[in-house]
């Protein structure tokens, strides 16, 4: 049998163009600001976002941490969904590095903070309290099942935000998924945020990278901030043309991601002992739970025995990803094997 692994669209390989741009590229000394394809990357990046400048990192998660530690200070507080990939994922870096408290709100089950407790949740000022320096959104959310938020709650957010003299910071790692769900601009989505990153290693098939764009002077203090963590990556460019490659080529095909992972949805809500609502896949992410007397890592086992490999995201909850490696067949097939999976149990 062929292996079907929906684990992440990080599996997701560069293309044959991609590969040649990686081969003909010039290259120059990054840190020095001399590498044609990273300004070339750069520059695009920060035209698509609707942004000022922007600043290539190795991955989502440095963005996001030099997001962070730029946009704050040692004993200031983020407020930030409590399944936030911040939050869940980064190693408590934002904390560990950066000395920020993460103050966490409930996530609802579209990805969104509640206003209101936001608004609640910001520190007067006080001598016994941490200051209150930045929120933090997540567009599409990968832990709410791939959900997107509109361009108006984010707005929303952010007017919270700037009412107060805080600043607003989206991780973005998806944020094409989301612009291609709603059929908009992405600028759109990232517009009214103060910062925003997003992956070109998912669903875009990039080998390695994240972007964090900004205006001018926030992108400047980031640049120092990415030297001081490591980041700076040299003859960066061998990477970076992919990236670029990817933004020009790959976006408009994520639309095929989604049709895949609503084909999932619908054939697992067909599946007897499956648990999964297909109205809440909107975009490349599906989360279903397994039957009651099949804890998820168990079937997870029993599926990569059969070739079909997931990830293990609770309990019973189990998360499956499309991307370009996982055509429509394949998710027939991924659906036959699971089906009979459970006609065994």
């Amino acid at each position: 049998m062929n292996t079907i692994d929906l684990r992440s669209d990080t599996l997701t390989l560069p293309t044959r163009e991609m590969m040649q741009a990686i081969a003909e590229t010039k290259l120059g000394d990054d840190v020095y600001g001399e590498d044609p394809a990273v300004n070339d990357l750069e520059v695009l990046s920060a035209k698509m976002m609707g942004k000022e400048s922007a600043l290539f990192t190795a991955s989502g998660t440095m963005s996001n941490l030099i997001a962070v530690t730029t946009h704050t200070h040692p004993g200031n507080e983020i407020i930030l969904g409590d399944e936030s990939h911040i939050f869940w994922y980064e190693v408590g870096g934002v904390s560990a590095v950066g000395g920020v408290v993460m103050h966490t709100l409930p996530n609802s089950e579209t990805g969104e903070l509640d206003a209101d407790m936001v608004s609640e949740t910001i520190r007067p000022k006080n001598i016994h309290y941490p200051d209150t320096a930045l929120i933090c959104l997540e567009n599409t959310h990968n832990r709410c099942g791939g959900i997107f938020l509109t361009q108006e709650y984010t707005k929303s957010i952010c007017d919270i935000a700037h009412s107060y003299g805080i600043r607003v910071h989206l991780d973005g790692a998806r944020i094409f998924n989301a612009a291609i769900a709603q059929n908009i601009p992405v600028s759109k989505l990232a517009g009214d945020a103060d910062s925003v990153c997003f992956c070109l290693s998912k669903g875009l098939s990039a080998p390695v990278g994240s972007l964090l764009c900004g205006n001018q002077e926030f992108i400047g203090a980031a640049r120092k901030r990415r030297k001081m963590l490591g980041g700076g990556m040299r003859q960066a460019g061998i990477i970076a043309a992919a990236g670029t490659v990817a933004l020009q080529t790959t976006v408009n095909r994520l639309a095929e991601d989604h049709d895949n992972a609503r084909q999932l949805a619908l054939g697992l809500s067909s599946i007897p002992g499956i648990s999964i609502n297909p109205e809440m896949v909107q975009t490349n992410i599906v989360l279903f739970e397994t039957p009651e007397a099949v804890p998820a890592a168990e079937f997870v086992k029993r599926m990569e025995e059969r070739q079909v490999r997931l990830l293990c995201f609770g309990q019973r909850l189990v998360r499956a990803v499309t991307h370009r490696m996982v055509s429509s067949h394949d998710i027939a097939e991924a659906l036959n094997r699971i089906e009979f999976l459970i006609m065994k149990l």
